[in-house]
């Protein structure tokens, strides 16, 4: 009688596996949306401009609470790196001697922290600016910046109009200071997303994968 031998069949290894889950997808896409739609509607339509800034606020807020609570690659500590590591991998990026990484590299992960803290920064100041014109959740906090309702006997009333107008142009200047402020931390957001998409490309080709499309689908070889 022959005896037939099994041999153990060794499974083939997966050519890839899930790395980035679907809230942390839909954050960087809506993110890049919303953002954009408030840098370039700035002037031309406001109303689309504060709320795409809402919308901004809201998403960081939420990735910084899905840091905490999220997956593994999306949470904070899987890629606690400091300012060194961070300077160290992108000296090795630049000479195409980087390690790769599953999930964010140590200059990915400090490019994550610099964009949150720059947006929040960017829409705290928006808020501000736009409090200033009295408009919005923050406007009760420039009230008492009311230009005051003046009653006066002829006489006295030009020298009343000169301190009103003094008043008036010391008024505009704090209110200046905020749209400036806020404009500064926008157009610094924006040249940090200049570096991450320099830095996703040359990643992208030292490693031979497309991080991009990781992002899309959230698979990545392991």
């Amino acid at each position: 009688m022959t005896e037939t031998k099994t041999q153990d069949v060794i499974p083939a290894a997966p050519t890839w596996i899930r790395v980035w889950d679907p809230f942390v997808r839909l954050f960087h896409w809506s993110l890049v949306v919303a953002y954009f739609v408030a840098y370039f509607t700035e002037d031309d339509a406001m109303t689309v401009h504060v709320w795409a800034g809402y919308v901004v606020g809201a998403l960081v807020l939420l990735r910084v609470g899905w840091g905490f609570i999220g997956t593994r690659h999306a949470r904070f500590s899987d890629f606690a790196y400091g300012p060194r590591a961070a300077l160290r991998y992108l000296v090795a990026l630049l000479t195409f001697r980087a390690e790769r990484h599953l999930g964010h590299s140590p200059a990915g992960a400090f490019m994550v922290y610099a964009l949150l803290v720059s947006l929040l920064l960017a829409v705290a100041t928006g808020l501000l600016a736009y409090g200033a014109e009295r408009k919005g959740p923050l406007a009760p906090l420039f009230a008492g910046n009311a230009a005051p309702i003046v009653l006066a006997i002829p006489s006295a009333r030009a020298d009343e109009n000169d301190d009103d107008n003094k008043r008036s142009g010391q008024r505009r200047r704090k209110d200046e200071f905020w749209e400036e402020v806020h404009e500064v931390f926008a157009n610094f957001t924006l040249f940090l997303i200049f570096l991450h998409i320099g830095g996703v490309v040359l990643a992208s080709l030292i490693h031979r994968e497309n991080l991009p499309r990781a992002m899309i689908t959230g698979r990545k070889r392991p």
